[in-house]
């Protein structure tokens, strides 16, 4: 059977107990969904969690009579009297807004409702459902309609498959970056700032900072160059790149003396302006620009997501100018870049989407195939499987995006490649060939890691908040028995630092177990508890967070352990 199907008619189902338990409400749309199903309704009262209850009980009633689910065609005219003489004015709307001549609506046990199918054959097939939350969603997603009220849920097969994934669901709440973030410190969300907009505490802008530096390293060690723009630019710039006409909706514009700017949301045209700063030769290429920049959009504040999606973040953003003949060989050598870094931030999985022409696009035909290809060659000389996303590709080129998977298997849209034709004929780019013409280079636009911002959100979720011992932002604590010894943990402390390792003194007038219950609970990789018997001794009692109790030993030998676990980059 299939779950899409399967969950489509759960979604039907539970419209049919909301009505049967509240049948003034009105019904909006409920599609199957990637993970379960959901359904909108317009109830002047929001729902309740235990109205879930309710209606999971109504639901258990209408599977238990195993009505059949029957399609029916009705002409336009005659579906708008049926769920107009209902009261559903969102279905009349529906079916005004649909081509064609005719509608399909499916009945079952009394109940009728606008659909395109397909369904089960009857409502007993659905044997295993959980409804999970309650949420707001404006009607059509469009923020100008009233506000209905959303109830997701999912279906299985079988009550060991729905079992799995709500423990799945479980461990996920418990590794929220939100509640985790909060936790270790890392960030927070202010409404005095604004919605999507992220404020980093020590503990995340530390985070934050070692894995700049370790991408930038790894850019410059790749042949990058480092360059950086403005974070606001005229608008002159964004007419002519496109973006004005086919992103302006998610631009932040304004006005001085005059002049309309906007502030950047992506960083390539600024890329291109470095690259037009003077005559190129085809010796020069590929020239590859690399930028650690931040980028705002207006992203609906229904759909702002702590870090996983914002309105301020920042890309390690690459723009690589080349020969036809390089393309390819650059998708590849991007393609290796992202792998490899994947595998050192402990990703080992991942899944590869090619996107093709939007309908909203610039360029012509011959340029998207020619672009399309490369992307197609490059993934076929590695070997990469990959699905197609029809019509999702930028206005201005076709990409590949490669999607993370993290420990409990869900996907993360972190890089992508794109290859593009359209912007260098745009900005009338060119070089000079060996015979001293000129020439259009193509413009391949990538990140590995995107947005610093989700990838952040992943690695936390991932790890769970244990971030490995190089990532983690304070690599150790060191916790005095008593005042007695404060400063011969001093000394350790200053050790520890001399040598690069990100320490913190714990000097609070605190109980001992308390203190180790904070370094715990801030998921610090180790601790180093000292006392008189280890200041006796010149040592120091080492507790790790992976392995309990380590015993004593010598501060240069634990700094000798320690400095090699984060050469290493151990997991």
């Amino acid at each position: 059977m299939d779950l899409a199907t399967l969950r489509h008619s759960a979604s039907h189902v539970m419209a049919q107990a909301v009505k049967g338990l509240w049948p003034e409400t009105k019904l909006g749309m409920g599609p199957a969904i990637e993970d379960g199903f959901y359904y909108d309704f317009d109830r002047e009262i929001p729902f309740a969690p235990e109205d879930l209850e309710k209606i999971e009980a109504g639901m258990r009633e209408i599977i238990k009579r195993n009505y059949r689910f029957e399609r029916e065609e009705l002409k336009k005219e005659e579906a708008i009297k049926l769920f107009d003489k209902m009261g559903e004015k969102y279905k009349v709307e529906l079916i005004k807004a649909i081509p064609g001549e005719t509608v399909s609506v499916y009945r079952d046990g009394g109940f009728v409702d606008l659909c395109r199918g397909p369904h089960v054959e009857s409502t007993g097939r659905i044997k295993a459902f959980k409804l999970l939350s309650i949420a707001g969603a404006y009607w059509r997603g469009i923020e100008t309609n009233p506000m209905l009220r959303r109830i997701y849920g999912t279906a299985f097969e079988s009550e060991k498959a729905l079992k799995e994934y709500l423990t799945l669901l479980d461990e996920a709440k418990a590794r929220d970056h939100r509640v985790l973030g909060k936790q270790l410190e890392y960030f927070s969300m202010n409404e005095e700032v604004g919605p999507g907009l992220v404020l980093y505490h020590p503990q995340g802008a530390r985070l934050r900072s070692i894995i700049e530096d370790y991408i930038r390293k790894e850019h410059l060690k790749r042949g990058y160059e480092l360059v950086l723009g403005p974070h606001i630019m005229k608008s002159d710039i964004w007419i002519r790149s496109g973006h004005y006409d086919y992103y302006k909706e998610n631009m932040f514009i304004f006005k001085i003396e005059n002049q309309e700017y906007a502030i950047k949301p992506m960083n390539c045209p600024g890329h291109i302006l470095v690259y037009k700063s003077k005559t190129r030769s085809y010796r020069d290429l590929p020239l590859r620009y690399f930028e650690i920049g931040t980028v705002y959009r207006n992203e609906k504040s229904g759909v702002l997501h702590g870090l996983l999606r914002v309105r301020g973040f920042t890309q390690d953003d690459s723009h690589i100018f080349c020969l036809r003949d390089q393309v390819e060989d650059e998708i590849i050598k991007v393609i290796d870049f992202v792998i490899d870094t994947l595998n050192v931030f402990g990703f080992e999985d991942f899944a590869i989407e090619l996107s093709t022409r939007p309908v909203k696009s610039i360029g012509n035909d011959e340029d998207w195939k020619a672009a399309q290809d490369s992307l197609i060659g490059a993934l076929r000389r590695k070997y990469l499987t990959y699905e197609v996303n029809e019509g999702e590709g930028a206005f201005y080129g076709p990409k590949i995006d490669i999607k993370l998977k993290d420990a409990l298997k869900r996907q993360w849209q972190c890089a992508t490649i794109q290859c593009d034709f359209a912007l260098p004929e745009r900005f009338d780019l060119a070089y000079v060939g060996p015979d001293g013409r000129e020439y259009r280079p193509i413009m391949l636009h990538r990140v590995i890691l995107g947005s610093l911002e989700r990838f952040i959100g992943a690695l936390i979720e991932h790890f769970a908040g244990v971030m490995p011992l190089w990532l983690s932002p304070t690599q150790c604590v060191i916790i005095p028995v008593s005042e007695k010894v404060m400063g011969y943990a001093e000394g350790i402390e200053k050790t520890l630092a001399d040598n690069e390792i990100r320490v913190r003194l714990d000097a609070r007038n605190e109980r001992l177990q308390k203190k180790i219950r904070d370094a715990e609970m801030a998921k610090v990789p180790y601790m180093v508890i000292v006392g008189e018997k280890e200041y006796g001794k010149d040592t120091i009692s080492v507790r790790s967070k992976s392995q309990g109790d380590m015993g004593s030993m010598k501060p240069a030998d634990f700094i000798q352990m320690i400095k090699k676990e984060i050469e290493e980059k151990v997991r």
